[in-house]
């Protein structure tokens, strides 16, 4: 066997072996001083914060009406009392989101579409949703609830539903849609023409332009504002209680009138925060990588 010779020295044109990369020293220096600056500014950002909560309590606690106040509005023994009775509301609350919010999208979405149709054809389908949302846009929700959930049921219209919870509902999609409409119209009129354009010249119909090309852009451009209505929804779910449906607000409601101990609404408060702060921060979530997948969130 021959030994093998000497490996040859790399030619004149040859790339000389890469070494492995390190930050410099200037680099590490000023990585070392990014990080020492972050961490003044989270102890900073601490101990103002603590400064701050501190004299709030103490101012707070230390008021003449404290003692009143405190027995009125943060009763420990009211909270335990009123609790299952408000979280049982909230699951209607809940349910009144879920529901309410998949029929306002698919209605919303509708309405949208229905306004960006062009043609004479299409002029009456335009007018119709222009009516509907300059309507439902322009009454306030809760007369929308009053005028719903008690003038209706009051025609004893047959096949019509009586329930009080149907017609808040209806109430809420009905004035919710409009709002939600305009945000999927924006989205959808945000799309250039080129786009159409484009997918018309492969032979797509109109429809198909629409389903498969403009609204999934325009869904992702409008998912942000679509999450803080959603949000908005959540709360607004409790306005239903003025028709006398039983949700958290009407059972703080009741449990406020045994002993006119306003405890029940501090929790019903506390319970809806707890719930729209985790939908809040998804909302935020999903508008920061909205932005970082560059013009209108589009990938």
């Amino acid at each position: 066997m021959t030994s093998a010779g000497p490996t040859p020295a790399p030619g004149p044109g040859a790339a000389a072996p890469a070494e492995a990369w390190r930050p410099s020293e200037r680099q590490l220096e000023r990585e070392a001083v990014r990080r020492a600056r972050a961490r003044r500014s989270r102890l900073v950002a601490a101990a103002s914060t603590a400064i701050v909560a501190t004299a709030a309590v103490v101012a707070l606690t230390t008021s003449p009406g404290w003692p009143r106040v405190q027995e009125t509005f943060f009763s420990a023994e009211h909270a335990a009392r009123a609790l299952p009775s408000i979280l049982e509301g909230l699951w209607l609350n809940v349910r009144i989101m879920v529901g309410c919010g998949v029929t306002i999208a698919i209605l919303g979405l509708t309405v949208a579409i229905l306004r960006t149709l062009t043609g004479p054809v299409a002029f009456p389908l335009r007018i119709a949703a222009t009516v509907y949302t300059d309507v439902f846009r322009g009454l306030p929700l809760l007369l929308l609830i009053y005028l719903l959930g008690f003038g209706v049921p009051a025609l004893q219209l047959q096949g019509l539903p009586d329930s009080l919870l149907f017609w808040g509902c209806v109430a809420l999609v009905l004035s919710y849609s409009s709002f939600v409409a305009e945000v999927f119209r924006a989205g959808i009129e945000s799309i250039h023409p080129s786009q159409r354009a484009a997918a018309r010249s492969l032979g797509l119909s109109h429809a198909q332009t629409l389903r498969f090309v403009v609204l999934p852009q325009a869904i992702r451009r409008v998912l942000p504002p679509l999450m803080n209505d959603l949000v908005s929804l959540q709360k607004d779910s409790g306005l239903v209680a003025v028709l006398g449906v039983i949700d958290a607000i009407r059972a703080a409601q009741i449990a406020t009138a045994d002993d006119f101990n306003y405890t029940p609404y501090v929790v019903a408060g506390l319970v809806f925060v707890a719930l729209t702060i985790p939908m809040a921060r998804i909302a935020d979530r999903v508008a920061r990588r909205a932005g970082h997948h560059g013009p209108g969130g589009v990938v």
